[in-house]
């Protein structure tokens, strides 16, 4: 009997010691899943997609946007802005949008629907735009300096200014509703987080460190120039 007793024992502390075992093997699974704990996740150190940065670019241009139509609504009322102002707008729309956000739209994103055969007509027209919109920014850099003085290039800047602000808008949107939110279709997930990279890559390489940060900055600067910078200026007053 006793030989009994001190089998059972032995498989109770047995399975006791086991149970032990399992627990304790369970919290550690627990504390390496556990948010926080062994890898600290910030907001900076998630990677920005393909399509949030193409679409916060587009914050920029809508950004020069406004700059544009609140100097051509306040030169036609007869006031006299420094043109230095929409000078350098236009070279921000030159080096940032046209020289870098339509590239990569040209060389990554584009192709991607040509060879998929979605949107392609859209695709086109989007990118006959890009060619026109460089050409208008052209126009603005060249007339803007003597802007001041002269009348007839006065109201050249701000025909091309115009021309600049009705052509971008609808073209902005129809890449934020129909192409950047498609582009994601097109590639698998490790050619999406391949693009990712090789946008980052590029706006370091022509902006340095920090490049769409620097240029938001450059912009705000010119919105405090023109009386743009305060968005409670939008805001109904009833």
């Amino acid at each position: 009997m006793a030989s009994i007793f001190h089998s059972r024992r032995h498989l109770l502390v047995g399975a006791a010691g086991s149970l032990l075992l399992s627990a304790s093997a369970l919290a550690d699974s627990h504390r390496q899943a556990a948010p926080g704990k062994t890898t600290k996740k910030t907001a900076e150190s998630v990677p920005v997609t393909p399509t949030e940065d193409l679409m916060r670019e587009h914050g920029v241009l809508q950004r020069i946007l406004l700059i544009y139509e609140a100097g051509a609504r306040r030169i036609g009322g007869g006031e006299d802005i420094d043109p230095v102002v929409f000078t350098q707008a236009a070279e921000t729309m030159r080096d940032f949008i046209h020289d870098y956000h339509e590239k990569s739209e040209e060389e990554l994103v584009f192709p991607r629907f040509k060879k998929a055969g979605r949107m392609v007509e859209l695709v086109e027209v989007l990118q006959v735009q890009h060619t026109a919109g460089r050409k208008l920014t052209d126009r603005i850099l060249q007339t803007a300096e003597t802007s001041r003085g002269n009348k007839e290039q006065r109201t050249a800047m701000i025909d091309a200014m115009q021309a600049t602000i009705t052509l971008y808008r609808p073209h902005a949107a129809r890449e934020d509703t129909n192409i950047f939110p498609t582009l994601r279709s097109l590639m698998t997930p490790n050619e999406f987080e391949e693009l990712g990279e090789t946008l980052e890559k590029s706006e370091v390489a022509k902006f340095g460190n920090d490049g769409f940060e620097k240029v938001a900055k450059r912009v705000e600067q010119l919105e405090k120039r023109i009386g743009t910078d305060d968005l409670a200026q939008a805001t109904p007053k009833n």
